[in-house]
């Protein structure tokens, strides 16, 4: 690894050939997990959705019908007005419809969003380490609980830029703003055309700097925030000291992105331990049992008891 490393040679397409659910008593798993947090001089955080479920973030159920009621009143529910996910995909009649959507999923899920006490928890796990985070979340919750925007990269885009939508040009553009203000106007699920942006090269579609076709745009942030990556990377290895990889929240959706790199890292260098703390699938490589641990259970019971537990070893 370097400070050369890119996004695209980091990520791994190969799952490990023995996964296993650790059968060993919850307490052990935990003391464990404080153990080798304790004995590593770098924390590598990846995050995954499951974090902001356990933080508290809802995106579907009662949630939903609650606050998305009108949309599943036009729209129906049928297969996309169930989930704030699932209606991202809704094939809108124009654009004022989008943005009548978007905007307020924006607003909910990103912009007034606030689950952050378990995820300054997790940053508490970091103290006198130096860390970094890799991160398919696009809520915002890591840096709103504290953590230093320089020291995390958020590969998949997040709810508060836009972009061209045909990606004419590399650049996104801040909406946190123009959300508030469609938030406010909207009526019957619709923004009004004046508020519908228009992109400043082209004069095209805008669209969400969500990472969901070949038209995500990478701008000078994101490489900026994958070149501080490599450098992390590329320091801890060259430190040779200990480097813990905490792998919260991700399952098999995506898991090329943290899942798989993480246990090609441990699989690959000494240097690495794993900690995956996943409610059903904190599957972990037999082989490395001795630098790997996986917890099933609830995340916001888990990092609580991983805490108490690192704080009393000080």
């Amino acid at each position: 690894m370097n400070s050369n490393l890119t996004f695209q040679r980091f990520l791994s397409g190969r799952p490990a050939a023995d996964y296993i659910f650790q059968d060993r008593p919850y307490e052990e798993q935990i003391a464990q997990a404080a153990e080798l947090i304790k004995e590593a001089d770098y924390v590598l955080y990846g995050l995954g959705a499951g974090m902001s479920t356990a933080a508290g973030a809802q995106y579907g159920g009662s949630f939903f019908e609650e606050n998305f009621s009108e949309f599943q009143e036009k729209y129906g529910k049928g297969l996309y007005m169930r989930d704030m996910y699932s209606a991202g995909f809704y094939p809108f009649p124009d654009e004022e419809s989008f943005w009548g959507y978007w905007s307020k999923q924006c607003m909910l899920a990103g912009v007034k969003l606030d689950v952050t006490p378990l995820y300054r928890m997790l940053i508490q796990l970091a103290d006198g380490k130096k860390g970094f985070c890799i991160s398919t979340n696009v809520d915002g919750q890591m840096i709103k609980a504290g953590w230093p925007e320089d020291k995390i990269f958020c590969t998949q885009g997040d709810y508060f830029h836009i972009q061209c939508q045909k990606k004419c040009h590399e650049k996104v553009y801040d909406g946190t703003k123009m959300f508030q203000q469609m938030d406010q106007a909207r009526k019957d699920c619709k923004v009004p055309s004046y508020m519908v942006p228009k992109c400043p090269v082209c004069g095209g579609p805008m669209g969400m700097n969500l990472r969901c076709d070949e038209y995500f745009v990478e701008d000078e942030n994101w490489h900026l925030a994958e070149g501080r990556f490599g450098e992390f990377l590329s320091e801890a290895y060259a430190s040779g000291k200990k480097i813990v990889l905490m792998c919260l929240g991700v399952g098999f959706n995506t898991p090329t992105i943290i899942r798989y790199p993480f246990e090609k890292m441990v699989r690959e260098n000494k240097q690495c331990s794993l900690i995956r703390l996943n409610l059903t699938e904190a599957v972990i490589q037999k082989s490395y049992q001795d630098r790997e641990v996986g917890i099933n259970e609830s995340i916001a019971k888990s990092i609580p008891d991983i805490l108490n537990v690192v704080k009393t070893k000080k």
